[in-house]
């Protein structure tokens, strides 16, 4: 299903062109939020393939660590707000492996992990002619077989087993010659095409690869304006994105432990926050879960001058890291494309009509419903009763349903316009107040 904007009413493939534009002076259902999106260097896991993690998984059999190791850090900062994390490893390796003839074994997957598996053949203290065959990580048993032969071996979530006889007994012999390589650019492309087929909110990028944050910019805004796809990305240090799908973060936190995150870093938890956030919320003065400080702290000047050029920053506060203000990086305000489209809230609210529009649409009009007056009436009724359910949960604000929304039929036969005027809600975020003393 196509998507995108359009400037005349020419578009061949059926689907729902929709264009925002500030008017004048001012400044169905809903579908889920949630989903995020990283691409990480991994010490283990299937290379080149994405994996849905949710908070509190079970990281050790697939990413061959335990959720609360150091190794998991940007997952679990990125699974603090987000409901799902979809996580693909970018680079490869070699797997480590180890003969004790007639018997090898090899990693299951590449990387340095396997380095850390060993395994341990003993002779069955019950039966003479079998061997008890161990797999150990760190020392810790993850697989225990009894056979009497190398070939009745059952390769496990760690081990592949191969060969032929009788086992030999070995007090322990430690997989070795594991490596895990550095991804190339080349590997976030192919991460990039994998993730446009996905239901996504958000994808980070944990890199301070300028080529690649131009890339990621550039994926995101071809999906917003070329393919109907309202998402956002986020990068460290890229204000010159100056786009509302494009959030840049300038600084990091430090966390209760005393673990220091650079802006790089941060990039794991404002993806997930960002995916989170409902279509009515705001991230602004959200507190940074379990963080205590900020790293790389600003001025009040050097604030100012942040927010201008359209960063994400985290400000201290009372021993913790807040977000100064959600906003992205558009800062070439037109009239056309006013100032509120640098707030996150905003755009969640307009990626939110986008998405769920489009979705009602696909779903339940497309091919099935006449384009005649009735079938653009039903159109319409949906339309009104979605964002009545935007407007009651404070989303937007002044919507009439008789005067802000009309369907009407288009140049062609088989096509509809929709004009709707919205007024997205943003959050208070400025007080200013006059004390009279008397």
């Amino acid at each position: 299903m196509a998507g995108g904007t359009y400037t005349t009413q020419n578009k061949i493939r059926p689907g729902v062109y929709i264009n925002f534009v500030s008017e004048g002076k001012l400044p169905g259902t809903l579908g889920e939020r949630g989903t995020a999106s990283l691409a990480l260097n991994l010490d283990w896991g299937a290379p080149k393939k994405m994996l849905t993690i949710t908070a509190g998984d079970n990281t050790l059999q697939t990413l061959g660590y335990d959720y609360t190791s150091p190794q998991m850090l940007l997952i679990r900062e990125a699974l603090k707000r987000a409901q799902k994390l979809l996580v693909y490893r970018l680079n490869d390796g070699t797997p480590a492996s180890v003969k004790v003839e007639p018997l090898t074994a090899t990693a299951k997957y590449s990387g340095t992990r396997g380095n850390q598996l060993t395994i341990v053949v003993e002779a069955n203290i019950n039966n003479e002619k079998q061997f008890d065959v161990t797999t150990l990580l760190e020392g810790t048993v993850i697989d225990k077989q009894t056979v009497s032969a190398v070939e009745q071996l059952v390769s496990n979530t760690y081990v592949v087993f191969s060969g032929k006889g009788t086992p030999v007994p070995t007090a322990g012999a430690p997989l070795a010659g594991g490596t895990s390589a550095l991804a190339t650019n080349a590997d976030h492309t192919a991460y990039l095409e994998q993730l446009e087929a996905l239901e996504f909110q958000t994808v980070g990028l944990v890199s301070d690869d300028a080529s690649l944050k131009s890339v990621y910019a550039a994926y995101i805004k071809r999906l917003r304006s070329n393919e109907g796809k309202k998402v956002q990305a986020v990068v460290a240090n890229y204000p010159n994105a100056d786009h509302e799908g494009v959030i840049s973060v300038k600084n990091g936190v430090v966390l209760s432990d005393g673990t220091v995150l650079d802006a790089k870093q941060s990039v794991a938890w404002v993806t997930g926050a960002t995916a989170g956030a409902a279509v009515n919320a705001s991230l602004t003065y959200s507190a940074y879960d379990d963080a205590v400080d900020v790293n790389g702290k600003l001025t009040h000047t050097e604030t100012e001058s942040a927010l201008r050029k359209g960063e994400f920053i985290f400000t201290a506060s009372s021993d913790r890291a807040v977000v100064e203000q959600d906003i992205n990086t558009f800062v070439s305000y037109t009239p056309d494309k006013a100032r509120h489209f640098a707030k996150n809230r905003v755009v969640r609210v307009l990626d939110s009509i986008a998405n769920d529009l489009k979705r009602i649409f696909e779903s339940y009009f497309i091919g099935k419903v006449n384009n005649n007056t009735d079938g653009r009436s039903l159109f319409r009724s949906q339309c009104v009763a979605y964002l009545t359910d935007l407007q009651n949960i404070g989303a937007v604000q002044n919507f009439d349903a008789q005067a802000d929304i009309s369907v009407t039929a288009g140049n062609e036969v088989d096509s509809i316009v929709v004009e709707v005027n919205v007024q997205p809600v943003d959050s208070v975020e400025k007080v200013y107040m006059k004390v009279k003393v008397v």
